[in-house]
């Protein structure tokens, strides 16, 4: 796989650079969950010259275990990784739907055997091929235990269609033990439908990054983004560095989050 190539001399500065902004950063000023939408992984490919976006979705899968190790290495506890919307089930073309397919099962394998990470799928299963869904339920069994980061993939994921099942979960819940339709107007609160959620149990995110410049959240995570911020980088998603990640720490930090504000 080709690399951009960085001059010597900028690397240095950057290695230096990096080091101080890592220092400037406070554990009570991090994010506790941190969601990524990786993207720009076809135009990546474009222009190096390649024929086939799954050269891109290859170095952007590359990336998001990079990424996935600066988080761990800064302490943060949750983050979740958009890398196959419930969309890209039909409007992709079949050919590089079918690469994409194996190289998330790929790498849901691969993290699921890396350091102490809970690896968990959240999204439908519907229309997910059954290796794909095979290989995310063994990753889910094989972490359930282990303590550390926790990382959620978000495959088969739409914030629409999550939606809708926390609160057909939440009718048949309330069904099955014999509620009315009265009582479960009374009883439907936030807090209930966040509980039903692909991500229920979990902190929202506090922090939503995009990479490729795009400033749009395409169906990711609508109901838990309410009050995160938002941090949008240039660089396509196989491009992105350390340095890219610690500055929107670094804003992070800066910004006095007001909820409802």
């Amino acid at each position: 796989m080709q690399k951009r190539q960085v001059p010597l001399g900028r690397g240095i500065l950057y290695g230096v650079y990096q080091r101080r902004l890592r220092r400037g950063l406070k554990p009570e000023t991090m994010p506790r969950h941190v969601a990524m939408i990786i993207d720009g992984n076809r135009r990546w490919a474009r222009q190096l010259g390649f024929n086939s976006a799954a050269h891109g979705h290859r170095a952007g899968a590359a990336k998001m275990r990079e990424f996935l190790e600066w988080c761990d290495d800064l302490g943060i506890s949750v983050v979740t990784l958009y890398l196959l919307s419930s969309d890209n089930l039909t409007q992709r073309p079949a050919r590089e739907l079918s690469d994409l397919i194996e190289i998330i099962a790929g790498l849901a394998e691969e993290l699921s055997h890396y350091r102490n990470w809970q690896v968990q799928q959240v999204g439908s299963k519907k229309g997910l091929p059954e290796p794909l869904v095979a290989a995310l339920d063994a990753a889910d069994a094989r972490t359930a235990g282990k303590t550390g980061m926790h990382v959620n993939l978000a495959v088969g994921y739409g914030g629409r269609t999550e939606i809708t099942d926390a609160m057909r979960s939440i009718v048949a819940t309330h069904h099955a033990h014999g509620g009315t339709l009265e009582d479960l107007a009374e009883t439907l609160t936030p807090e209930l439908i966040g509980q039903h959620l692909y991500t229920g149990g979990q902190p929202d995110p506090d922090l939503v990054i995009r990479t490729s410049g795009e400033q749009r959240l395409s169906d990711f995570m609508l109901w838990q983004s309410a009050h995160s911020e938002f941090y949008f980088v240039e660089a396509l998603g196989p491009d992105l560095r350390q340095v890219d990640f610690l500055r929107a720490l670094r804003d992070f930090a800066r910004r006095q989050r007001r909820y409802g504000g």
